[in-house]
């Protein structure tokens, strides 16, 4: 498929087509971020509970600098989804090469900062006097090496934009295959221990990085991404911002909440530190497939509603939300019937690690079940320039609704309080949303009218 088909397919496939043709390459690419974080959790379980806390206290930083990647990325994809539906090409471009090196330098800067500042960051993050010389062997290395991922995570946002999320599915996959691969030769094969699984995701990353790179040199993108293109237009960077903020504010208050639940089972030991590690990244693979399709949903609606054609986008609103829904149901009946094999993976016979964690994966997968509402009305309030749907995930399900819980309940119910909190805010999240979707499904049902009657 050539740079104009894909644009066409945005404009005149049907629906059902174009969302399996967008959606699931962008859900297996987000699939393949948490399948990266569930490796190592795998792989490290087996040097003991200490260093799979290390892993456990060292993934809300790795998902928080990840947030600058889509703070420049996604905020973009939104934009440039609308001005290729607008015919704005040239407009779309600088857009791209505006974004793509702006991410890249400002992550560069961010992960300088982190290194000088990395002790009382882990600490911060609620790590325990046993658990911090692991996860500082382990962060060092995944820190700086998280470069190759902001530009991999920033590519795939702006590819996806103009239709070709195929690329990136094959991309990030061929990272996460070989991470697979690399890791257990690295931890077991030459004794590297938690270091090798930090080395085995970099070199991973790195190679994604290169694939992104020959796509770009052989310029099968619509864009250029040369430097040349580069504008530093207050326009571009608010369009670019009032979209990605709302996105990174997620990210931040994903990694704030991770942290908050670390030093909140911290007074119940490294097992519970670990336990609650485990759950987070087995509902982040949940999490990362329903927001991965629904990224893919994303240009579309942006796309057609970029066009003036809301009848695309009525439909593409409400496949997506039966095939996500479906999906959520179906994971969420899986994980809680068999959550005590699920969570005995990932620790080396540690029962506590496993009483905790069947526990709190069943408590925190039944909301899972509306996460499909969440997502698609999320990137829907999104495609459409509109920052209420980015902003309600983002302060709601881990921070406004989040946080109160996380703080108080402990005091009084214990490690359940731990548990419990992150169930509550996606309850009050799924509430907001649906108030959402109203206000977002009447302003295009009254567009669609006045195209009607023109």
């Amino acid at each position: 498929m050539n740079k104009e088909k894909h644009i066409e397919m945005l404009r005149k496939a049907p629906i059902p087509e174009v969302l399996l043709k967008m959606g699931l390459p962008t859900m297996f690419g987000m699939l393949i971020t948490g399948i990266y974080n569930l490796v190592d959790a795998y792989f490290v379980g087996g040097l003991g509970t200490s260093q799979m806390g290390a892993v456990s206290i060292t993934f809300p930083l790795g998902q928080a600098i990840v947030g600058l990647a889509v703070l420049f990325g996604g905020g973009a994809a939104s934009y440039l989804s609308r001005l290729l539906g607008s015919n704005e090409r040239k407009r779309a471009n600088n857009v791209a090469s505006t974004a793509l090196y702006s991410s890249l330098i400002v992550a560069a800067i961010v992960i300088a900062i982190i290194i000088l500042l990395m002790k009382p960051i882990l600490y911060g993050l609620g790590a325990t006097d046993t658990i911090y010389p692991y996860a500082r062997e382990y962060a060092m290395i995944y820190v700086i090496s998280s470069i190759f991922n902001i530009f991999n995570v920033t590519m795939n946002n702006i590819a996806t934009s103009e239709g070709v999320a195929k690329v990136s599915m094959i991309a990030m996959f061929m990272g996460a295959a070989l991470n697979v691969i690399f890791a257990p030769i690295f931890i077991y094969g030459l004794k590297y221990g938690i270091a090798g699984a930090a080395w085995a995701t970099a070199l991973a990353q790195g190679i994604t990085s290169f694939m992104y790179l020959i796509y770009i040199l052989k310029r099968k993108s619509v864009f250029t991404f040369s430097p040349k293109d580069i504008r530093l237009d207050g326009t571009i960077y608010k369009e670019i911002f009032k979209v990605g903020i709302p996105i990174l504010v997620f990210q931040l208050a994903a990694s704030i909440a991770m942290g908050f639940t670390n030093s909140a089972a911290k007074p119940y030991g490294d097992s519970a530190i670990a336990a609650m590690g485990i759950v987070t990244r087995i509902v982040s693979m949940g999490v990362y497939a329903v927001s991965g399709f629904a990224k893919g949903f994303q240009p579309i609606a942006g796309y057609n509603y970029g066009a003036k054609q809301y009848d695309r986008v009525k439909e593409a609103t409400k496949t997506g939300l039966i095939w996500t829904s479906s999906f959520c149901i179906l994971m969420t009946i899986i994980l809680f019937i068999f959550a005590g094999p699920v969570i005995s993976l990932f620790t080396a016979n540690d029962f506590k690690v496993i009483k905790i964690g069947e526990f709190a994966l069943r408590v925190n997968i039944i909301m899972f079940a509306g996460m499909g509402i969440e997502a698609i009305y999320s990137m829907l309030s999104l495609a459409l320039g509109k920052i209420a749907g980015g902003w309600l995930l983002s302060i709601g399900r881990q921070g406004v609704f989040f946080i109160p819980a996380i703080l108080i309940l402990p005091h009084f119910i214990g490690l359940n309080g731990v548990i419990f909190s992150q169930a509550i805010a996606d309850f009050l999240t799924i509430v907001g949303m649906i108030i959402l979707a109203f206000s977002l499904n009447k302003e295009i049902n009254k567009h669609s009218a006045e195209c009607a009657t023109a």
